[in-house]
């Protein structure tokens, strides 16, 4: 007998082009991601799942509903969660954190008593599942063990409601703390025992210094109500196109304090785009004082 995964009669008919148009253009003005044609199969695989909870015959239906005042309020979130792409690691582009120690860190402290005088405020901007903020969390704990005295605060925001779940429940199975080196281990991970071996957890004082929420770049206000001193915004901007990059870029620049740091991903350039940041190291980026 067939299941109901692979029963051609439970299966959708194929997303037409005029519906993946629809959606195409309905994803970029939401959340400024680009769908060309060659993701339409993509797209239709990753919809079905949604069809099947929705109780939904076909993509046309998926769009009526979608598309109406009722079904945009529910299931924008759901359709974003499954267009947004989350890859992330620890300690991924490691000479970015060895920037930020060596250098970032003692040119705010230097020039603005930032992290002394007034706690460091870190923006992890499309954090995903958590990797880079608990990265973050990790050196700048090392770095205020060395510096009496130091404070911080880390934002970690992303479009994607069911990372960020994730993010915040910090339990992460053994393979992907892998990057993290065995003296933070023992000081940061917390190991499972009997239903959750193989899984960790991050130590709560590591959590407590993170505020996780939701946020769209696309909105035109962020709801920052304090300037950032440094923004990581890595392997996010590679998904939109120049004219959103250079929109985007400029509302980031408007929350940094003058002499903040922004940090990128290592194929992303601000070549070709009008933004007040000059460079000082490869894809790190500082707002002139």
């Amino acid at each position: 007998m067939l299941t109901e995964a692979t029963d051609s009669r439970n299966l959708p008919a194929a997303m037409s082009d005029r519906e993946f148009s629809r959606f195409a253009e309905f994803i970029y003005d939401q959340c400024g991601i680009k769908m060309p044609p060659a993701k339409k199969t993509m797209l239709e695989a990753r919809l079905q799942k949604r069809l099947r909870v929705l109780g939904l015959r076909g993509f046309q239906d998926y769009a009526d509903f979608i598309f109406s005042r009722e079904g945009a309020g529910l299931e924008l979130v759901h359709l974003i969660d499954v267009v947004t792409t989350n890859k992330t690691d620890f300690f991924r582009e490691p000479a970015h954190f060895d920037y930020l120690v060596g250098k970032a860190l003692p040119d705010l402290a230097e020039s603005r008593g930032i992290g002394f005088r007034k706690g460091l405020s870190l923006w992890s901007a499309g954090c995903s599942s958590g990797e880079e903020p608990y990265t973050l969390a990790m050196v700048l704990a090392e770095f205020a063990e060395q510096n009496q005295g130091f404070s911080y605060s880390i934002l970690a925001t992303d479009i994607c409601t069911t990372v960020l779940d994730k993010a915040k429940l910090a339990i992460y199975e053994e393979e992907r703390v892998e990057p993290v080196s065995l003296p933070l281990k023992r000081k940061y991970l917390l190991r499972g025992k009997d239903g959750q071996k193989g899984l960790v957890r991050i130590a709560p004082e590591l959590r407590n210094r993170i505020r996780f929420r939701r946020l769209n770049f696309m909105d035109d206000d962020f709801g920052l109500r304090e300037p950032m001193d440094i923004i990581f915004c890595r392997n996010v901007i590679i998904y939109f196109d120049k004219r959103t990059q250079e929109r985007l870029l400029n509302k980031f620049c408007r929350h940094l304090i003058p002499g903040g740091y922004l940090f990128m991903g290592h194929s992303e350039t601000l070549s070709g785009l009008d933004v007040p940041l000059v460079q000082v190291a490869s894809t790190i980026y500082r707002k002139p004082p």
